[in-house]
């Protein structure tokens, strides 16, 4: 344990430069003691970019928000962060206190935190090499004034590269992921190394959205598969992943994430919205019934900066 108690990341402090502690162990307790007053992390991702991973994540949030947890939503996709667009809070700052900095509240029980609200000009490109990338995800991670949630979920950049690396490491134990998809070929193609990245990072896998699936012609009331469909669900098949459900297209989304409102709280009765809410249910009881099994697991050992952890019977040291 750092001998240095400040609640947040050498990044933010100002005796940074004349500090002789180690700062690379004072950030991973930091992260640590904000990570556990946080139920359930879980990471929204995709090896491509387009599939509509940020409008899942913010739908996701809202209507986890919507049922009475408390939810933070950290858009850790740096080159991209249009997370306060979706919510309608682009352009805000956010504010610091003596415990770090003070997430945005965009509605009851919903936080969010975004570079988004720390630049000038959102049309201006962020070109950071992957140091200060690390910088950044720290402060996000251990800097951020989460306090207690229920849930925390990390909106990913398309890729399996260096930041969803870094914030898996960071948050040190990661419930979930939901890995977002459309019915194309060349997308699910994609979605395979993300389900591989995932394991490889130990990440328990909740499922695979297929969003974009198709949509209903406003003339004629037909299904029209504009990218195909069922793509998602044959690759949970394939790679014994659980199907999370189907998006379909919606001009409502489009029409609702650039005004800055949540598609699940305008349009709660259409399918879209259904569709969501399926997927939170399916959310909800993956983490929890996680959860459960590790509990009955009456072993514990202290592992620095995460706490008590189950031992497993079978590993020998």
């Amino acid at each position: 344990m750092p001998d240095c108690k400040i609640p947040f990341t050498c990044e933010l402090c100002e005796k940074q430069l004349s500090c002789q502690l180690d700062q690379i162990e004072h950030n991973k307790w930091a992260i640590a003691q904000r990570m556990k007053e946080i139920t359930y992390k879980i990471v929204v991702m995709s090896n491509k970019g387009g599939v509509g991973k940020s409008t899942v994540t913010t739908n996701l949030g809202v209507a986890l928000a919507r049922k009475g947890y408390k939810v933070g939503i950290a858009d850790a996709d740096i080159h991209g962060p249009n997370i306060p667009m979706m919510l309608g809070v682009e352009g805000k700052r956010l504010t610091s206190s003596n415990g770090g900095i003070m997430p945005l509240e965009v509605m009851p029980n919903l936080k969010v935190a975004s570079l988004s609200f720390l630049i000038e000009d959102p049309s201006m490109p962020v070109i950071w090499r992957d140091s200060a990338k690390w910088d950044f995800l720290c402060e996000l991670m251990g800097s951020v004034c989460w306090g207690t949630l229920d849930y925390l979920l990390v909106d990913l950049p398309p890729g399996t590269g260096n930041e969803a690396i870094s914030i898996i490491e960071l948050i040190g134990k990661v419930d979930g992921s939901v890995i977002v998809t459309t019915p194309q070929d060349v997308v699910l193609l994609d979605v395979k190394k993300a389900v591989f990245f995932s394991r490889d990072s130990n990440v328990p896998i909740i499922g695979i959205v297929e969003n974009m699936s198709g949509l209903v012609c406003p003339h004629c009331s037909k299904h029209v598969a504009v990218f195909k469909t069922g793509g998602g669900e044959k690759i949970c098949t394939e790679l014994n992943v659980a199907f999370l459900g189907r998006i379909p297209l919606d001009p409502g989304i489009t029409e609702k994430c650039d005004s800055g409102e949540a598609f699940v709280a305008a349009y709660p009765d259409s399918d879209a919205a259904k569709a969501f809410d399926e997927m939170v249910t399916k959310c909800e009881m993956f983490v929890k019934t996680r959860k459960d099994e590790v509990e009955k697991i009456v072993e514990y050992r202290e592992v620095p900066f995460l706490g008590k952890v189950p031992v497993d019977p079978n590993f020998a040291e």
